[in-house]
């Protein structure tokens, strides 16, 4: 509880330090939100900062060097790996290719199943059932986590929500490992110092919106929570734990939700000329669609995230 105190201050201390500054830099860069033309219901959103994320990214950063352990090796380069992924996609490639909407889809894919490995290989992951549990976990949490980033609070808040869902859910598990095993417990001042680092940028990310978080924050952040997830399933042993699985998967319901739609829709698009669902996506776009205000829909997914935490913890308990 110590690593978690410290994490939490150092995390407060240094994203709030910091948001200011990163907020004047964003403006001065001109790192502007491209909203998709499909995005009607969006359009006064044009031009806003992007690239936010980088103010939790900095809480996080200074929250993981203060309580440093060695599996955070792992978390290190999921980190800056996604993090240079998305700032090539948020800033490079629209400033080189104007008219662009960022990174191509395949050497995308290709440098986050890079930095998935090599971040599963120096946590210790190592077998290869293991590493490819952990590399679809991040690809799907990096790109779902990516996709509620649009609406005002609406990744943000989902953040706080999940980082509390994953030091409650290690916390009920009082996990107990062999000296020299991966330790789960070192997912507790982990997300503390994430789940803290987002209130610096919640202020500038509330309604209306000043910044949002771009790919540079969400894709680490969303590789950060597969990181957490997969040290949960497997823990110290390195074998899966069934009985968390259900609790784990309760609480990526919403993130579940938000990605699996998205591929469907655009394969069925492409190759039959017409959507598959008779709404747009991602999901909170359908809401959008049906006239819903965006504070309303924001507090339905915010409310809907805490229930499944607690559904998921009282499983657990039970």
């Amino acid at each position: 509880m110590r690593d978690v105190a410290l994490a939490m201050l150092a995390s407060l201390l240094a994203s709030a330090v910091a948001a200011p500054f990163v907020f004047k830099m964003l403006v001065a860069m001109k790192s502007r939100q491209n909203v998709s033309a499909h995005l009607a219901e969006h359009a006064h959103k044009q031009g806003t900062p992007t690239m936010g994320g980088i103010i939790v990214l900095i809480g996080l950063l200074a929250g993981m060097a203060c309580t440093w352990r060695a599996e955070y090796l792992g978390v290190l380069v999921l980190v800056l790996g996604f993090a240079a992924v998305g700032f090539a996609d948020d800033y490079l490639v629209p400033k080189m290719k104007p008219g662009s909407r960022g990174l191509h889809w395949a050497p995308k894919l290709g440098l986050e199943i890079g930095a998935a490995v090599g971040a599963a290989f120096l946590t210790g992951w190592k077998d290869p059932i293991q590493m490819g549990v952990f590399v679809f976990l991040v690809l799907f949490l990096s790109n779902a986590y990516n996709f509620s980033d649009g609406l005002d609070t609406l990744a943000g808040g989902l953040g706080v929500i999940l980082c509390l869902g994953y030091f409650l859910l290690v916390a009920f598990l009082g996990v107990r490992v062999a000296e020299g095993d991966y330790d789960p417990s070192s997912i507790m001042p982990l997300a503390t110092a994430l789940g803290v680092a987002f209130l610096p940028f919640l202020y500038y990310n509330s309604p209306p919106a000043r910044v949002f978080m771009g790919d540079v924050g969400a894709l680490p952040i969303g590789a950060v929570f597969a990181w957490m997830s997969m040290g949960i399933l497997f823990g110290g042993s390195g074998e899966l734990n069934t009985p968390v699985l259900l609790p784990v998967s309760v609480i990526l319901l919403v993130m579940l939700i938000e990605i699996v739609p998205v591929p469907i829709q655009i394969f069925w698009v492409k190759v039959f000329k017409k959507r598959a669902f008779n709404f747009k996506t991602p999901i909170h776009h359908a809401f959008q669609e049906k006239g819903w205000p965006e504070t309303r829909i924001v507090w339905l997914f915010h409310v809907v995230q805490a229930g499944l935490v607690v559904l998921a913890l009282g499983w657990l308990w039970l």
